[in-house]
């Protein structure tokens, strides 16, 4: 049978189903480049929601070696992207924690505000082992870093302890914050615990080694 151009699709069905199966075949080709177009556009948004090896490495626990650390000395490691401290505290630093006149000038002595160390630092020295103080090197006020007066500057300022240049906030060798300055609160003391005598590795609870 001849057909002409003008005939519709019932005077020419062999000619109708043709358009019709080419017509399917351009709409199933055009979907699936759309969906490969769509699934390669979403790979570097899927990539880009994936933590950085770096930013994974903040959050694994760190481990310093306290070994050569002499008494008196204090070290500085990098935790989460925060200045952590190891203080080797001699005894008279550990002497003037217990004095009497001294916890009447602390606005928490006793470390009752709990979100500011583990369990385990809810004690006189805020450590596991009294000589070595661990605490997060930043001030409870606005987040500067105090540095560490070992001896009284002058006769007339007899402070010794941690002190924030920036605002005047002072802290004993035990990180906690005297009364009538900007700091709310103690230094942190954050997670750890030791692998050794002589390692502690920051990031992991001591509390959890019990549970």
């Amino acid at each position: 049978m001849v057909c002409r151009k003008d005939n519709d699709a019932g005077a020419c069905p062999g000619r109708a189903h043709r358009k019709i199966t080419r017509r399917r075949v351009l709409t199933v080709a055009t979907a699936t480049l759309g969906t490969i177009g769509t699934g390669t556009a979403a790979i570097p948004f899927v990539r880009s929601m994936a933590p950085s090896a770096r930013a994974r490495a903040r959050n694994v626990p760190i481990e310093v070696d306290v070994s050569k650390l002499d008494a008196g000395q204090q070290l500085t490691a990098a935790w989460r992207g925060k200045p952590i401290w190891v203080l080797h505290r001699p005894p008279q630093m550990l002497e003037s924690l217990s004095r009497p006149q001294q916890r009447t000038q602390l606005r928490d002595p006793d470390s009752s505000v709990v979100t500011q160390q583990p369990i385990f630092a809810q004690n006189e020295y805020r450590s596991i082992r009294a000589e070595y103080f661990v605490a997060i090197g930043l001030c409870a006020h606005l987040g500067c870093v105090p540095i560490i007066r070992r001896v009284p500057e002058s006769a007339r300022d007899q402070f010794n302890g941690y002190f924030c240049p920036c605002h005047g906030s002072k802290f004993d060798f035990a990180g906690r914050v005297y009364k009538d300055v900007p700091a709310p609160t103690n230094l942190v003391v954050p997670p750890y615990r030791y692998l050794a005598d002589t390692i502690v590795q920051i990031g992991v609870d001591a509390s959890d080694d019990h549970v």
